[in-house]
C-alpha cells in the first residue's frame, strides 16, 4: 500500500509539477540497464529539486526499492514534514554531525544488507553557492563495508532553478539536467576517503561536460562568482561600519 501511495503522489502530483517548473533534460540513463539493487546514488545538492529529479528519471524497477537519506534534525523533527519526505522520497534519518544520535546508527547499512538501494547526498546539505562542497566519506565507506557500487549522479541547473534560500522556485521553466554515469566500485586497497574523492571528481567532470555543451556555468565558474560576491558583501559591510 505505501508503494502504491508513494507512486501516485510522485507521478501524479510531484512530476507534473515539476514537468511545469523546469525543462527537464536527461543524460547517461543507458548506465542503468545492467544496474541492479542494492547500490548507493550519490548527487551532488544544490537546489530544493534535487530528491525528486534523481527519483523521477530513474526506472521504477530501480526506485521501487530505493530509500533516501534526509536530515534527522530537518526532515524529520516534526510529525508532518516526516510523514510527507517519507511517503514521497521513501526517507529515512541520517544524523549529521552536529546533532548525532544513537538511535540512527546502522540503519544505512542493515538496509543495504536487505538489498534496499540508497540515494545519499554525499555533501551532507545543500549548497549555498550552486557550487559542489566537500564529501563526506560515510557515503564512500558504506560501499566498501558492504560491497555495492556507488552510482554517480550530476545535477546541473538545480541551484538555479530553485536556490536553497528561496521559498519558491524560479519563474521560466529554467533548463535542468540529469546525468548519470556509469557505477564505481573501490579499487583494491582504497580506503573511503580516497573512493569518495575519485566519485566527487568524476561527478564534477560529469556537471561539466554538460554545462559547457549547454552554455551553464561550470563547478569553477560557481565558486568563482560565489567568491566574488561573497567580497562584495564584505566590502558592503565594511563601509557600513566604517
Amino acid at each position: 500500500m505505501a508503494a502504491i501511495a508513494r507512486d501516485s503522489v510522485r507521478y501524479g502530483l510531484i512530476k507534473p509539477v515539476m514537468s511545469r517548473a523546469v525543462k527537464l533534460h536527461v543524460h547517461g540513463r543507458d548506465h542503468l540497464d545492467d544496474l541492479r539493487a542494492p547500490f548507493l546514488v550519490t548527487p551532488n545538492h544544490s537546489g530544493h529539486f534535487d530528491g525528486p529529479l534523481v527519483v523521477l528519471t530513474m526506472p521504477n524497477r530501480l526506485t521501487r526499492q530505493l530509500a533516501t537519506g534526509a536530515a534527522a534534525d530537518y526532515f524529520f523533527n516534526k510529525w508532518y514534514t516526516a510523514m510527507g519526505t517519507q511517503l514521497l522520497m521513501n526517507a529515512f534519518p541520517v544524523d549529521r554531525a552536529r546533532n548525532r544520535s544513537k538511535s540512527h546508527r546502522g540503519m544505512s547499512g542493515e538496509l543495504l544488507d536487505a538489498g534496499v538501494s540508497l540515494l545519499i547526498f554525499p555533501e551532507g546539505t545543500r549548497s549555498r553557492t550552486g557550487g559542489m562542497g566537500r564529501f563526506k566519506p560515510g557515503t564512500a565507506a558504506l560501499a566498501i563495508a558492504h560491497n555495492v557500487p556507488i552510482l554517480p549522479v550530476a545535477i546541473v541547473g538545480s541551484w538555479a532553478a530553485w536556490p536553497p534560500t528561496e521559498k519558491r522556485w524560479v519563474p521560466g521553466r529554467p533548463d535542468v539536467h540529469v546525468v548519470y554515469g556509469a557505477p564505481m566500485t573501490a579499487a583494491p586497497g582504497e580506503i573511503a576517503h580516497e573512493f569518495s574523492e575519485r566519485v566527487r571528481r568524476k561527478i564534477i567532470e560529469m556537471h561539466d561536460g554538460v554545462a559547457r555543451a549547454y552554455g551553464m556555468p561550470t563547478q569553477a565558474e560557481m565558486m568563482h562568482l560565489a567568491a566574488i560576491e561573497r567580497a562584495r558583501r564584505s566590502d558592503e559591510r565594511k563601509s557600513r561600519d566604517g
